[in-house]
C-alpha cells in the first residue's frame, strides 16, 4: 500500500526571512543592561536562571523556558538575578514581524515548558551549525529558523507577517537617537528639531506617526525606562537618580515616574527587589 501526499508549495521566497544573529548568553560581570533597540525581530529562549525583561518599560519577570518575541524597533533590555544568573539563546530575524493579539504591544512572553526539549534541540542545533562553520551552515540554518517560526505560531496566539521593514524617517531617526544617546541632557522639541533640521510641528507629527508616541512624551519613557533599571540594580537615592537621568527635582521625578508607571518609585524599588529576594531561594 502506497500513501501520497499532495502539497501546494505557496511559499514566499526564501530571502523574505533572513536570520541575522543567533547567540548563547550567560549573566556575568560585563553584562551590559542598556535599553536598546533593533532593525530585526528578536526571538530568546530562556535556558536557565532567572532575571527580567524591561521591554517598553513593562518589567517581565523570566525564568527558564519562558520566550520572549521583540519586534522591530521595541525598546528592551534584560536584567538578571546575580544569585540565580540569567542564560538564554538568541536570534536576530530579519524581514518579518509577529503579529500578537495585543496589536498595539510590540513584544510578547511564552510559557514553552512543554515544548522545551523540541525548541531547545533546535536551538542548539543553530548554535552547532553555526559554530561548525561546514558546507551548506546558511541553508541549514535558515531552514532551522523557518521550523522554529512555524513552531511557535503552532503554540501560541500569534502569526506571522513577511514584510521588509518600513523605511524609517531620517528626520525621525534623527530625533530618536539624540534622545537615546542625551537623555539625561536638557531637551526641547525646538532643541530636536533644529538638530534633525525640520520644522519642529512637523517633526511632532511625523515623529507621533512613526512610533506612536510624541518626541517629549517618549524622551519621558526613556529616562523612566533608565530610572527603573537604577532603581532595580544600584541602591542610589531617589535624588540621585532624578539628577542622572535628567529631572530637575525629585518632585517632578515622581510626578512623572506615578504617571507613566502608576506607582512611586521607592514603591516600585520594593517590589523588585522582593521579586529578586524571591527569584534567589
Amino acid at each position: 500500500m502506497n500513501t501520497r501526499y499532495e502539497f501546494n508549495m505557496d511559499v514566499p521566497p526564501r530571502e523574505a526571512i533572513r536570520l541575522m544573529y543567533v547567540s548563547k548568553s550567560r549573566f556575568g560581570g560585563d553584562w551590559n543592561s542598556v535599553p536598546h533597540t533593533h532593525s530585526c525581530t528578536e526571538v530568546f529562549y530562556c535556558v536557565d536562571g532567572r532575571g527580567q525583561f524591561n521591554v517598553e518599560g513593562k518589567m517581565l519577570d523570566v525564568a527558564p523556558d519562558d520566550m520572549v518575541i521583540v519586534n522591530p524597533r521595541t525598546l528592551h533590555t534584560e536584567l538578571s538575578y546575580q544569585a540565580n544568573p540569567l542564560e538564554y539563546i538568541v536570534l536576530g530575524i530579519e524581514g518579518i514581524e509577529i503579529l500578537f493579539d495585543q496589536k498595539d504591544h510590540g513584544y510578547t512572553m511564552l510559557k514553552c515548558s512543554p515544548q522545551r526539549e523540541e525548541l531547545l534541540s533546535l536551538m542548539q542545533l543553530l548554535l552547532r551549525e553555526i559554530d561548525a562553520r561546514e558546507d551548506g551552515c546558511e541553508m541549514v540554518c535558515q531552514d532551522l529558523t523557518e521550523v522554529l517560526l512555524v513552531k511557535i505560531v503552532r503554540m501560541a496566539s500569534v502569526s506571522l507577517r513577511l514584510t521588509a521593514p518600513p523605511a524609517e524617517s531620517k528626520e525621525c531617526a534623527t530625533a530618536k537617537r539624540y534622545i537615546d544617546e542625551n537623555y539625561s541632557e536638557s531637551i526641547t522639541l525646538d532643541k530636536l528639531a533644529e538638530i534633525a533640521h525640520v520644522n519642529k510641528y512637523y517633526l511632532s507629527h511625523s515623529f507621533k506617526n512613526e512610533y506612536k508616541v510624541s518626541p517629549i512624551d517618549y524622551l519621558m519613557k526613556r529616562r523612566i525606562t533608565e530610572a527603573k533599571a537604577l532603581l532595580t540594580s544600584t541602591d542610589f537615592s531617589l535624588t540621585q537618580i532624578a539628577e542622572q537621568i535628567g529631572f530637575g527635582s525629585l518632585a517632578y521625578f515622581s510626578k512623572c515616574f506615578r504617571k507613566i508607571e502608576g506607582t512611586r518609585p521607592n514603591e516600585y524599588r520594593k517590589s523588585a527587589r522582593q521579586k529578586s529576594a524571591q527569584g534567589t531561594r
